[in-house]
C-alpha cells in the first residue's frame, strides 16, 4: 500500500544535471564577444558574437542570441539570429525561434518551434542513398535468382 520513495527520481537527476553545467549566463545578463568552452554551458541571457566548443551548449527560453554557433551539441529553447553548426545533435525545444541555417547530422524539433533557414544534415543524405542502393542491389539479386 505504501511505497518507499525512490532516490532516483527526477529531482535527483535534475540536480545532478545542474552540477554538470560548468558556466551559466543568467537571465538579464548580457555578453558580447567570443565564447570558447569545454564541458556544458547554459545561457539564459543575451549573447552577441561567436560561440565555439566541442561540448554542449544549453540555451533556455529567455536566451537571446545574435551569433555564429559551432558546438558539439545544442539544446535550444530561446531566440537565435545566426547559423548553427553542430557535430552531434541539435535539439530545438518550444518556443525556440531560429533565424538562420542549421548544420547537424542529427536534429530533433518539438512542435511549436519556428525555423527560418536551411537545415543541412551532412552524412544523412549519403546514408539514406547508401540504404536505397543496398536495397536495390538486394532486390536485383533476388530477381536474377528467379530467372
Amino acid at each position: 500500500m505504501f511505497k518507499k520513495k525512490s532516490t532516483s527520481g527526477s529531482s535527483y537527476s535534475q540536480s545532478r544535471d545542474k552540477n554538470d553545467i560548468k558556466a551559466f549566463l543568467g537571465a538579464g545578463s548580457q555578453f558580447e564577444g567570443k565564447l570558447s568552452f569545454s564541458e556544458i554551458v547554459r545561457l539564459d541571457g543575451a549573447f552577441r558574437g561567436e560561440i565555439e566548443s566541442s561540448d554542449t551548449l544549453i540555451v533556455g527560453e529567455s536566451g537571446e542570441m545574435i551569433a555564429e554557433v559551432k558546438v558539439g551539441s545544442l539544446i535550444f529553447s530561446g531566440r537565435l539570429e545566426g547559423n548553427v553548426t553542430a557535430t552531434g545533435k541539435v535539439e530545438l525545444r518550444a518556443p525556440a525561434v531560429v533565424e538562420g541555417n542549421i548544420t547537424t547530422p542529427l536534429l530533433e524539433v518539438e512542435p511549436g518551434v519556428r525555423i527560418n533557414g536551411q537545415i543541412i544534415m551532412p552524412g544523412a543524405a549519403q546514408d539514406q542513398g547508401d540504404e536505397v542502393s543496398r536495397k536495390k542491389k538486394e532486390s536485383q539479386g533476388k530477381n536474377e535468382g528467379k530467372s
